[in-house]
């Protein structure tokens, strides 16, 4: 199974995908770099084994050739543009690229959730608010974490994997998430 995993730049999707792969309570953590990708994990979810590859991009020319079974759509918790550009530029990119965008499973991703409480109240984006955003864009689930810290990562590639795993149906044992 493919997971393409968008947003825009800089929102925290590298950081991420770095902090997985180090410990939760490694800092500085090491950045990986796109010639790193695929970013691969292998885990257990019941009794079946998942291999999972993980690939980021905030450039609709590198989907071309995806053809994935699942998006992850992630912002940066800390700056409202970027929830809003969920709506108004990642939704209609996907449409563009993707004809078929309305079967594929939607999981939104809030990064950076360390810097809510750091950030001007007016940009600060709150889970209920959040939450509906997700709603509205009729996605499958809301997690959010932070990546520097390790907040939540582990709960969130979690969920993120059996929400995957449960709306595609495969049960082969190989799930890509790119």
């Amino acid at each position: 199974m493919k997971i393409l995993l968008v947003g825009d730049e800089k929102c925290g999707k590298t950081t991420f995908l770095s902090r997985l792969s180090a410990s939760e309570t490694v800092n500085p953590i090491q950045l990986r770099r796109d010639i790193d990708q695929p970013f691969i994990f292998n885990i257990n979810l019941g009794t079946a084994r998942y291999r999972f590859e993980f690939r980021d991009t905030s450039s609709p020319e590198n989907w071309r050739l995806l053809d994935p079974d699942v998006i992850v759509i992630c912002y940066d918790i800390s700056q409202r543009l970027s929830l809003l550009n969920m709506k108004r530029y990642w939704i209609d990119e996907l449409k563009k690229t993707f004809p078929r965008i309305d079967g594929l499973p939607i999981i939104i991703l809030g990064l950076k959730r360390d810097l809510r409480s750091e950030t001007d109240p007016n940009g600060i984006i709150y889970p209920q608010e959040a939450y509906q955003m997700a709603q509205s864009l009729r996605a499958d689930r809301y997690v959010e974490c932070s990546a520097v810290t390790g907040e939540l990562v582990k709960l969130a590639f979690e969920d993120i994997c059996s929400t995957a795993v449960k709306t595609t149906g495969h049960s082969d044992g190989n799930c890509i998430i790119l």
